[in-house]
Protein backbone atom coordinates (compact mmCIF):
# COMPACT_ATOMS: atom_id res chain seq x y z
CA UNK A 1 0.00 0.00 0.00
CA UNK A 2 1.67 3.30 -1.08
CA UNK A 3 1.32 6.68 0.88
CA UNK A 4 -1.47 8.29 -1.46
CA UNK A 5 -3.67 4.73 -0.45
CA UNK A 6 -2.89 5.16 2.80
CA UNK A 7 -3.72 8.74 3.06
CA UNK A 8 -7.07 8.31 0.93
CA UNK A 9 -8.17 4.83 3.14
CA UNK A 10 -7.66 7.65 6.15
CA UNK A 11 -9.64 10.40 5.02
CA UNK A 12 -12.13 8.06 3.46
CA UNK A 13 -13.07 6.44 6.94
CA UNK A 14 -13.08 9.86 8.94
CA UNK A 15 -14.76 12.42 5.79
CA UNK A 16 -16.11 10.25 3.27
CA UNK A 17 -19.26 12.56 3.51
CA UNK A 18 -17.16 16.08 2.40
CA UNK A 19 -14.88 13.99 0.03
CA UNK A 20 -18.04 12.21 -1.77
CA UNK A 21 -19.90 15.99 -1.78
CA UNK A 22 -16.97 17.79 -3.52
CA UNK A 23 -16.54 14.66 -5.87
CA UNK A 24 -20.37 15.17 -7.17
CA UNK A 25 -20.01 19.01 -7.13
CA UNK A 26 -16.64 18.74 -9.28
CA UNK A 27 -18.71 16.19 -11.61
CA UNK A 28 -21.70 18.53 -12.19
CA UNK A 29 -18.99 21.56 -12.42
CA UNK A 30 -16.92 19.29 -15.46
CA UNK A 31 -19.82 17.63 -17.32
CA UNK A 32 -22.68 19.43 -16.81
CA UNK A 33 -26.01 19.18 -14.35
CA UNK A 34 -27.19 16.22 -16.71
CA UNK A 35 -27.87 14.06 -14.00
CA UNK A 36 -27.05 15.95 -10.36
CA UNK A 37 -28.39 13.46 -8.34
CA UNK A 38 -27.52 10.27 -9.97
CA UNK A 39 -23.72 11.59 -10.17
CA UNK A 40 -23.85 12.40 -5.91
CA UNK A 41 -25.60 9.27 -5.15
CA UNK A 42 -22.72 7.27 -6.89
CA UNK A 43 -20.48 9.09 -4.59
CA UNK A 44 -21.56 9.06 -1.52
CA UNK A 45 -21.46 6.64 0.70
CA UNK A 46 -25.18 3.99 1.04
CA UNK A 47 -26.74 5.77 4.16
CA UNK A 48 -25.59 9.15 2.88
CA UNK A 49 -29.04 11.50 3.01
CA UNK A 50 -29.60 13.00 -0.55
CA UNK A 51 -27.99 15.76 -1.62
CA UNK A 52 -29.71 18.27 -3.36
CA UNK A 53 -28.16 20.63 -6.42
CA UNK A 54 -28.24 23.46 -4.80
CA UNK A 55 -24.78 23.96 -4.56
CA UNK A 56 -23.40 22.58 -7.65
CA UNK A 57 -21.61 24.33 -10.35
CA UNK A 58 -21.73 27.19 -7.56
CA UNK A 59 -18.30 28.01 -6.01
CA UNK A 60 -19.19 30.57 -3.99
CA UNK A 61 -22.27 27.99 -2.72
CA UNK A 62 -19.36 25.74 -1.86
CA UNK A 63 -17.11 28.96 -0.19
CA UNK A 64 -20.03 29.93 2.04
CA UNK A 65 -20.55 26.41 2.95
CA UNK A 66 -16.93 25.68 3.86
CA UNK A 67 -16.89 29.00 5.73
CA UNK A 68 -20.49 28.06 7.60
CA UNK A 69 -18.95 24.95 9.07
CA UNK A 70 -15.28 26.23 10.01
CA UNK A 71 -17.53 29.33 11.88
CA UNK A 72 -19.54 26.55 13.54
CA UNK A 73 -16.75 24.39 14.50
CA UNK A 74 -15.13 28.18 16.47
CA UNK A 75 -18.20 28.90 17.71
CA UNK A 76 -19.18 25.78 18.89
CA UNK A 77 -16.12 24.16 20.58
CA UNK A 78 -17.73 21.08 22.37
CA UNK A 79 -19.31 19.39 19.07
CA UNK A 80 -16.67 17.07 18.38
CA UNK A 81 -18.15 16.74 14.67
CA UNK A 82 -17.97 20.27 13.83
CA UNK A 83 -14.28 20.03 14.85
CA UNK A 84 -13.61 17.08 12.85
CA UNK A 85 -15.42 18.83 9.64
CA UNK A 86 -13.12 21.56 10.03
CA UNK A 87 -10.02 20.37 10.19
CA UNK A 88 -11.13 17.75 7.10
CA UNK A 89 -12.19 21.37 5.24
CA UNK A 90 -8.26 22.47 5.78
CA UNK A 91 -6.75 19.63 5.47
CA UNK A 92 -8.11 19.07 2.00
CA UNK A 93 -6.54 22.66 0.51
CA UNK A 94 -3.55 21.47 2.73
CA UNK A 95 -3.36 24.15 5.63
CA UNK A 96 -2.36 21.16 8.19
CA UNK A 97 -1.68 23.62 11.20
CA UNK A 98 -5.36 24.39 11.31
CA UNK A 99 -6.59 21.28 10.35
CA UNK A 100 -4.28 20.10 13.35
CA UNK A 101 -6.17 22.81 15.35
CA UNK A 102 -9.31 21.55 14.81
CA UNK A 103 -7.83 17.53 15.07
CA UNK A 104 -6.40 18.35 18.89
CA UNK A 105 -9.61 20.61 19.74
CA UNK A 106 -11.75 16.78 18.95
CA UNK A 107 -8.95 15.16 20.73
CA UNK A 108 -9.61 16.78 23.65
CA UNK A 109 -13.49 16.22 23.77
CA UNK A 110 -12.79 12.63 22.64
CA UNK A 111 -9.51 11.49 23.95
CA UNK A 112 -10.34 7.67 23.39
CA UNK A 113 -11.29 8.37 19.65
CA UNK A 114 -9.39 6.30 17.81
CA UNK A 115 -9.69 8.18 13.98
CA UNK A 116 -9.02 11.01 15.57
CA UNK A 117 -6.28 10.00 16.90
CA UNK A 118 -4.49 7.88 13.82
CA UNK A 119 -6.05 11.02 12.01
CA UNK A 120 -3.29 13.46 13.90
CA UNK A 121 -0.65 11.27 13.07
CA UNK A 122 -1.14 11.56 9.47
CA UNK A 123 -2.16 15.01 9.09
CA UNK A 124 1.51 15.65 11.31
CA UNK A 125 3.12 13.30 9.22
CA UNK A 126 1.79 15.30 5.87
CA UNK A 127 2.98 18.25 7.82
CA UNK A 128 6.31 17.71 7.97
CA UNK A 129 6.38 17.04 12.17
CA UNK A 130 7.59 13.73 12.18
CA UNK A 131 8.17 13.70 16.49
CA UNK A 132 4.68 14.84 16.65
CA UNK A 133 3.35 12.51 13.95
CA UNK A 134 4.85 9.64 15.69
CA UNK A 135 3.65 10.32 19.09
CA UNK A 136 0.17 10.22 17.86
CA UNK A 137 0.85 7.14 15.73
CA UNK A 138 2.18 5.59 18.91
CA UNK A 139 -1.05 6.36 20.63
CA UNK A 140 -3.21 5.15 18.23
CA UNK A 141 -0.94 1.80 18.65
CA UNK A 142 -1.86 1.71 21.92
CA UNK A 143 -5.81 1.41 21.04
CA UNK A 144 -5.55 -0.77 18.31
CA UNK A 145 -1.81 -2.81 17.34
CA UNK A 146 -2.76 -4.74 14.43
CA UNK A 147 -3.81 -0.92 11.77
CA UNK A 148 -1.53 -1.41 9.10
CA UNK A 149 -2.10 2.26 8.05
CA UNK A 150 -0.99 3.55 11.21
CA UNK A 151 2.03 0.80 11.15
CA UNK A 152 3.01 2.29 7.63
CA UNK A 153 2.33 6.05 9.03
CA UNK A 154 4.72 4.97 11.63
CA UNK A 155 7.31 3.74 9.66
CA UNK A 156 6.85 6.80 7.61
CA UNK A 157 7.56 9.05 10.31
CA UNK A 158 10.61 7.48 12.14
CA UNK A 159 12.32 7.43 8.56
CA UNK A 160 11.51 11.24 7.97
CA UNK A 161 12.98 12.30 10.76
CA UNK A 162 16.14 10.00 10.78
CA UNK A 163 16.07 7.79 13.58
CA UNK A 164 17.02 4.25 12.38
CA UNK A 165 16.32 1.96 15.29
CA UNK A 166 12.73 3.28 15.45
CA UNK A 167 12.43 2.85 11.62
CA UNK A 168 13.76 -0.58 11.88
CA UNK A 169 10.98 -1.36 14.86
CA UNK A 170 8.19 0.16 13.07
CA UNK A 171 8.79 -1.89 9.73
CA UNK A 172 9.15 -5.01 11.27
CA UNK A 173 5.90 -4.50 13.13
CA UNK A 174 4.62 -3.95 9.50
CA UNK A 175 5.61 -6.83 8.48
CA UNK A 176 4.67 -9.05 11.44
CA UNK A 177 1.28 -7.94 10.95
CA UNK A 178 1.02 -7.87 6.71
CA UNK A 179 4.23 -9.41 5.53
CA UNK A 180 2.55 -8.59 1.64
CA UNK A 181 2.14 -4.57 2.61
CA UNK A 182 3.05 -2.84 -0.59
CA UNK A 183 4.95 -0.20 1.43
CA UNK A 184 7.36 -2.58 2.90
CA UNK A 185 10.04 -2.82 0.10
CA UNK A 186 9.46 1.05 -0.09
CA UNK A 187 10.41 0.99 3.94
CA UNK A 188 13.25 -1.35 3.62
CA UNK A 189 15.25 0.71 0.89
CA UNK A 190 14.98 4.17 2.53
CA UNK A 191 16.04 2.46 5.81
CA UNK A 192 19.21 0.87 3.95
CA UNK A 193 19.60 4.81 2.69
CA UNK A 194 19.20 5.77 5.80
CA UNK A 195 21.30 3.53 7.93
CA UNK A 196 24.37 3.96 4.53
CA UNK A 197 24.81 7.42 5.72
Amino acid sequence: MNRENLLFAIIGILFGFIVGFMSASIMNQKYGPSSPTASASQAMPADHPPVGAQNAGNPQGMQAEVQESIAKAKNEPKNFDAQLKAAELYYQIQRYDQAIEFLLKANELQPTDYRTVAVLGMVNLDAGHFDTAEKWYRAALKIKQDDTMVLSGLAAATLGKGDAKAAADAIAQLEKVDPNSEDLPRFRDQLATLKSK
